[in-house]
This record gives C-alpha cells, structure tokens and sequence, in this order.
C-alpha cells in the first residue's frame, strides 16, 4: 500500500499521470495570426473574431495575465494599452478609458468606465464607479478580458461611456483537477486552492478559495500609510450541457475584507453574488441566451463612519439570428434590473431620503448588414429607462471595409450617458456645526456623449498584428458645483462640457519562435470649458486628472521548454492638475517549470524606482518596488 501511494505521488509530481489541465503553453503554440482569430463578444453581443471586430477593442489573453506575474485584477488590467490603471493605496485603484479620471477633492470619481465580470455588471449604483478592492477572480480561470476604448452604450446601456470591459472567466470544463497558487513577497502573501470535477459526462463543476493579505504602503514621506488589508473569497462554477444546442452555467462568489484607513476607523466590505445562464443555438447559427444574476454588496467603517448595502437583481435575454440569406447578422434584447440600497451616512455625509429602490428596463436592437464581400455596415439602437433620467435613446452606427484581406478600414458614430445617481441627487454634506456646505441637485441631467471614431487592422500573416484607431469624442452636460443664491449650499449642476481627442495604437510581433514583442502607446488631449453662468469651482480639472501619453513595451521569451522570461516596460506621462511628474517603471518575470505540472517563478514590480507617485499625492500614497515568489501547482 505504501509503494502504491508513493507511486502515486511520484505520478502527480513528474506529469507521468494525465493531466487535466495544462500549464500555460509556449509562444508557437498560439501564433499571432491565431489570436486574431479569438472569438469575442463585447463588441456586437455575438461572437466575431477580434479581427473583424470595428471598435478600438483590445484582448488580454490568459497566457497574458499568468505570464505578468499580476496577483489581482487591476494590475492584470495594465497589460491594456489602451486604458489607465493608477494605483493609489492598497488594493486602491482608479481605471479610465480616455479620461475623466475625476478629482477626489470635487468629489468627482471615476464614473464612465462600465465592467463586466461574465455579464454581470460590477459598478456600484450609487455613484456609477466601481470599487475594484470588491472586484476579484481567480487569474488563472480567466479565458480574457475584452477592454474597449470608445462608447458602447447601443448594447450594453448607460455608463457605457469611454470604455467597455468585459471579463470572461473559463469553463469548468476547461479547469479539470486541481491547483494550487502560493505567493509570498516583501509586501503581499496570496493563497489559491481551486478543485474541477465532472458530475457526468457534460456536467462538471469547479470551487476555489482564495486569500490576499497586502501588507500596506507608504507616504511620500516614507512613513508608514497605515493601508494595510487583507480578503479572503470563495466561490464556483457549475457547466451543463444537456444536449449539443443547450448549455447551462451557474456560478456564484461571495468575500469579506477589512483595511486600515490611517488615523481613520478600519473598513470592512463584503459581498455575494450568483449568475445563471441559458444559452441555445440553433441549426441555423441562432441563438438565444437568458441571463439572470443576483449580486450583493455592502462597506462599512467601524466607529459610526457610516456604511451601505445595495442588492441587485437583474434578467437580461438577447437573440441573434441571421436573415437576407446571411446577409444581416441581427441581434435583439432587453433586460430588467431592480437595485434596492440602504446608506447610513457618517456626520458630515448622509443621503436623503437614505434608501431607494432603482428601477431599470430597456431594449435593444443591432442589425450587421454585409453589402457584398468587403463592407459591412452594423447600426443599432438602445431605448432605457432610468429611474431618475426617464426614457434614453443610445444609437449607433458602424461601418467597416477590406480593401485587401489583411486590412480592415473602420469608422463609427455613437451616443451614450452616464445617468444620474443617488450621489447626483440625494447627498448632503455638512460641515461641523451642521450646517449644509453641498447638496445633490433634483434637477441633474444625465451627462452626455456624441463619439466619432476611426480606425484600422493590419493582419499580414503569423508574425505581425497591428492596430491603430482616433477618436474625437464631444461631451456635454458634465458635472460641475454650482453655488445657490445664497452661496451655500452648493450643490451639482450639468455647467461643464468639451472635446477630447487622441490616437490608439498597439501591435504584436514574432521576432522568434520563441520570443514575442508587445507594444502599445495611447495620446489623448482634452478641452474642457465651462457653459456660460458655471461657476467655475475647482477648474476643468474636477473632470479628471489625467495623462496625455502612456506608452509601453512588452518583451515574452521562451528561453527552452521550461522557462519563461517576460519584461514589461510601461511609461505614463505627467498629469496636468495638480502636478504629479510622469514616471516609467519595469516589471521582470523569471519561472521555471520544474515539472510539466510545478512551476517557481519570480517577479519583480515597479524595479527602476524605491517607489513613485501614479495620483496626486493628497489622495494617494507611494507605489512601492516589490517582489514576489511564486509556486504553481497543477494536480
């Protein structure tokens, strides 16, 4: 019994057992031609290759993310050339697509940046942001994540503003056996316990935990941030697929965490989730998907700081067909969703009245029309309702063109919003003696967007990939603080508007068989103004605080069939208002497969600096050079 246990053993370390599932690839085993072929869904709401895709969209891949090294979603989220990820404490971050980063001490947040975690959407009602220390997967089980930088409201509804991501966990079936992540750094310790089964045949299932402890960071100064946190989540997914035409998915999560805030009362977060989805696809390429999720959040600061739960329920359906002899590739929807939210505000911020039930409805249409074998010509429409806004109309028109087979030409005209929210109507702050310094505006209007894009695809072989796009996008109804006849209390109003522009552009290119280049670089200007009789408080800038360049260079090698070396250089310009100087920094990755199942790896994060400053500094603490060890265990 011993010989056949060890025997066992010895089978599970060296590989010698068949392998459920299998360690990231080498680069030949997906070429660059290949990933242009990766079927993706944010840009239509049907699956199309990333090559026929007409939007400035941008894929990070599986391979991508566990060959970063990245401990959490937000750094996984830098591989994106084509968003802006600052990291501005621990576990705190701000992400933006093309600007409007916001500017903490106007109250303004980042807000025009709608994420999807397998459809569900993650922004918080109550200001249209999304708290990313409340969002979080298992790296590994995440087949991509889908970044669109432009509107795509026409699908997927306001708040689809500057960008669009959608993440794409993988199946269970994809993630048979068993893994095992353990990091250790000089800042954070991260642990993941994941087990894949199958029920039956075509019924299979996966659960994980995970733990994230984050040791903290530092001032500028040099002293200490006192932002220590730590999370630890569960959670899993369940496949069936009964027949070749119907496939059933179910999963859930749910988390607690708690940070130290400084001299502030620690907070606590935590939250629930489950997602149900239909799909059946039919003999003639339709298909029809019903999708339900139920997700729960809530934060808390200790000592009276105030805290909030918000509930939220929502189906969505959507049918795509072809019809014209193929010719029209048609795409119709609608959805409901019903948020309820209680706030139990601190001293000097309440809410009134303190809890809502939102109300959300709408319906959609799309309509991709081929005329002939090089055009295509995609229009749609979205019509919701909003409980604060009422009805909305977000149109869309999209046309795209193959001159030669390795170029597709794109243009695009959209419309979105960004709804008002409780803190656009219902927040009141006061000051110390009770008195009302701010207050929401009844009156807020949705903020408004008219984008007009241009762009290209370049796809000549199995070595090089290239894309390129512009935009100018048109803004009005922003929002601004505005005094009352009396001066105080101020309160929101819409007295902002203006143009940004800029150009994206990133590629791909197998020098070697075994050495793959990245490279990616995003330049935006903006020009923000205010309407005649804004007040002007706090300048354009309360729109956000944001570079006009970011570039980066990305380096993946194959150095023989059991290590890896990956280096990412990434350089961000300085933001404007206030100041905070640009800075460019390196991440390096060394792993070595011991076995075809056990790999060591370590990484280094921000390695050209002792720390650097990626926000202004009186709302942001340093980031630090880190390093992290790193085992992975696939049994």
């Amino acid at each position: 019994m011993a010989a056949g246990l060890g025997c066992a053993l010895a089978a599970l370390w060296t590989g010698t057992a068949a392998a459920r599932e299998v360690a990231p690839g080498d680069l030949a085993k997906l070429s660059i031609e290949e990933l242009g072929e990766i079927q993706v869904t944010s840009v239509s709401k049907r699956a199309e290759s990333l090559s026929d895709a007409a939007s400035s969209l941008y894929v990070i891949t599986r391979d991508e993310i566990l060959r970063s090294g990245a401990t959490r979603l937000p750094e996984a989220l830098r591989l994106a050339p084509n968003l802006q990820v600052a990291e501005t404490g621990a576990g705190q971050y701000v992400i933006t697509a093309r600007g409007f980063s916001g500017n903490p001490q106007a109250q303004s947040f980042s807000n025009k940046l709608l994420v999807l975690i397998d459809g569900r959407s993650v922004y918080t009602p109550l200001f249209s942001g999304v708290y990313w220390d409340m969002q979080d997967v298992d790296l590994a089980d995440i087949d991509r994540i889908e970044v669109i930088s432009g509107p795509g409201a026409t699908l997927w509804g306001a708040n689809a503003v500057n960008g669009v991501i959608n993440i794409v966990t993988r199946s269970s079936a994809d993630s048979q056996g068993g893994y095992v992540r353990l990091g250790y750094g000089d800042r954070e310790r991260l642990a993941v316990l994941r087990y894949g089964g199958a029920l039956r045949e075509g019924l299979t299932w996966r659960a994980y935990l995970k733990a994230f402890k984050d040791d903290g960071t530092r001032t500028f100064a040099g002293a200490g941030a006192d932002d220590s946190w730590y999370r630890p989540q569960a959670g899993f997914r369940l496949d069936w697929t009964p027949s070749d035409r119907d496939a059933l998915m179910l999963q859930g999560d749910g988390y607690w965490g708690s940070r130290q805030q400084g001299a502030a009362p620690d907070e606590t977060i935590s939250g629930r989730n489950i997602t149900v989805r239909w799909t059946r696809s039919g003999d003639d390429g339709s298909q029809l998907q019903v999708q339900a999720f139920y997700d729960r959040m809530g934060r808390k600061t200790d000592s009276g700081g105030g805290s909030f739960w918000a509930d939220a329920y929502d189906l969505d359906v959507q049918h795509s067909f072809s019809a014209g002899g193929g010719a029209h590739q048609i795409v119709v929807g609608g959805g409901v969703r019903e948020t309820r939210y209680v706030i139990h505000g601190s001293a000097n911020l309440q809410f009134d009245p303190p809890s809502r039930t939102l109300g959300l409805v709408n319906l959609f249409a799309q309509d991709s029309i081929a005329l002939g074998d090089a055009v295509t010509v995609t229009v749609g429409t979205k019509f919701e309702d909003d409980p604060y806004s009422g009805l909305s109309i977000l149109p869309s028109a999209r046309a795209s063109y193959r001159p030669v087979e390795p170029l597709m030409l794109w243009a695009a005209v959209s419309r979105a919003i960004r709804s008002p929210t409780p803190f656009d109507r219902d927040v009141v702050e006061t000051g110390a003696d009770g008195s009302v310094l701010l207050a929401g505006d009844p009156a807020f209007e949705t903020e408004k967007l008219t984008a007009y894009e241009l762009g290209a695809r370049f796809d000549p072989g199995d070595r090089l990939s290239l894309s390129v796009s512009g935009y100018y996008n048109v803004y009005d109804d922003l929002r601004s603080i505005e005094p009352s006849p009396a001066f105080f209390p101020l309160h929101w109003g819409n007295g902002m508007q203006g143009e940004t522009y800029g150009v994206e552009a990133w590629g791909d290119f197998q020098a070697l068989p075994w050495w793959r280049l990245s490279a990616g670089v995003d330049w935006m200007h903006e020009s923000l103004r205010f309407k005649p009789g804004s007040s002007g408080f706090f300048g354009v800038a309360q729109a956000g605080d944001d570079p006009h360049v970011q570039a980066q260079l990305r380096s993946s090698m194959d150095l023989g069939p059991r290590v890896q070396f990956d280096a990412a250089l990434r350089h961000v310009g300085r933001l404007p208002s206030p100041v905070v100087p640009a800075y460019t920094e390196l991440n390096l990755r060394l792993a070595w497969s011991v076995t075809p199942r056990v790999q060591l790896a370590v990484s280094g994060f921000n390695l050209l600096h002792e720390q650097h400053q990626e926000f202004p500094a009186a709302y942001a603490t340093a980031v630090p050079r880190t390093v992290l060890a790193d085992l992975q265990w696939r049994f």
